[in-house]
């Protein structure tokens, strides 16, 4: 039997790496200066792979009770580490082909509902888009419940990493071509003051349309008028030249 991994060994092993020249890039990347959506947040300035080796060596060894210390940590690649197993776990729990949805779906609910308790530690977006779609999409896509309630109270939140998990989250059924909570999430939020937001909901539009572009032309039809420009230019940027100026010049 393998020996079980804490969160004070993998944040003593991330640490053990800090890079202060990487750190200083990365905090001015991810906006952490006063003021800016990323304030107060703390990096050790890791590359992802590095955080990943981590997470490789210490998942399937560690107790969600430990993951969610790892969560509550004060360091950006700490946290990005816990979502990640968060994921790895919600992945070894996914039915495989052919089988029932409710194999092991309260083994899901258990992740999905730590996640969501711990939503707000996702402060800044890699945290969100590297941990929605595996954490909390593919529990909603694997559940046999109606995905809007919780997509939905995740977006009416104050808090705009709650709302950004909800359009990301969506990606999970784009993937599988199911494009209805995406155009949901993006009719609701595209009002949203915030251009992490436009551009969120932008890239849920392009990747619809990666897949079946009739459904996003409909969706710029009925809504282009309100979407943000910036949500409008990452939707079409894989159209043709005249087609994107076609869209861009209605807007």
């Amino acid at each position: 039997m393998e020996k079980t991994v804490t969160a004070a060994e993998i944040e003593e092993i991330l640490v053990s790496m800090l890079n202060e020249r990487q750190r200083e890039v990365l905090m001015r990347f991810f906006r952490t200066g006063p003021g800016e959506y990323g304030e107060g947040d703390r990096f050790l300035g890791l590359y992802v792979p590095q955080t990943r080796a981590v997470l490789k060596e210490a998942k399937g060894r560690i107790a969600l009770a430990e993951i969610e210390k790892l969560l509550h940590s004060r360091w950006h690649e700490v946290r990005l580490c816990g979502f990640l197993l968060l994921g790895e776990e919600m992945k070894r729990l996914v039915p495989k082909r052919g089988q029932s949805k409710d194999l092991r779906a309260k083994e899901r609910k258990v992740i999905a509902d730590l996640y969501l308790a711990n939503a707000t530690y996702a402060h800044n977006w890699d945290l969100v888009d590297l941990s929605a779609p595996h954490v909390l999409g593919t529990y909603l896509y694997y559940s046999n419940e109606d995905p809007t309630p919780i997509l939905t109270r995740l977006a009416e939140s104050d808090n705009l990493w709650e709302q950004r998990i909800s359009i990301v989250s969506t990606l999970t059924f784009i993937r599988n071509k199911e494009y209805t909570p995406a155009v949901r999430m993006s009719q609701k939020l595209m009002n949203h003051p915030h251009h992490l937001m436009h551009k969120a909901i932008g890239w849920m539009l392009r990747e619809i349309g990666k897949r079946d572009k009739e459904t996003l032309l409909d969706f710029l039809e009925n809504n282009y008028k309100d979407l943000p420009r910036t949500s409008l230019r990452y939707s079409i940027e894989r159209f043709p030249e005249p087609e994107r100026q076609y869209w861009l010049k209605r807007k």
